[in-house]
């Protein structure tokens, strides 16, 4: 169900586990500077690593994936200076979700003043 040929943006601050499609939404807006319906992934985790949930438009709706591992935490990517998040590729993620470790450099997100 998650789609391919996309753009995939991991979230590098921890969220609450607990929110869903408006507050994740909100955060995509605010914290990462892009727009929910772009088709674009947005990962999130919560601050103990071992949940992840995934924010994308499939162009009917907003959907959210939510993926908990067994055992073992999801390794990310280490935040450089103000970095609020990392792209992915499609591979990337996959391997991520699959809980392996990745050497990815965190992207500056130019945040939107209001």
């Amino acid at each position: 169900m998650i789609p391919r040929g996309v753009e995939v943006f991991i979230g590098l601050d921890p969220i609450d586990l607990r929110w869903s499609f408006d507050r994740l939404a909100g955060i995509v807006v605010g914290r990462l500077g892009r727009e929910p319906r772009s088709r674009a992934l947005f990962v999130f985790f919560g601050k103990r690593h071992a949940a992840a949930k995934v924010l994308f438009f499939d162009g009917t709706g907003l959907c959210l994936f939510y993926k908990r591992l067994d055992r073992g935490t999801f390794a990310l990517p280490e935040s450089r200076g103000d970095a609020g998040s990392v792209q992915l590729t499609e591979t990337e993620l996959e391997d991520l979700l699959s809980g392996l470790t990745l050497d990815v450099a965190p992207q500056k997100v130019q945040r939107k003043v209001h």
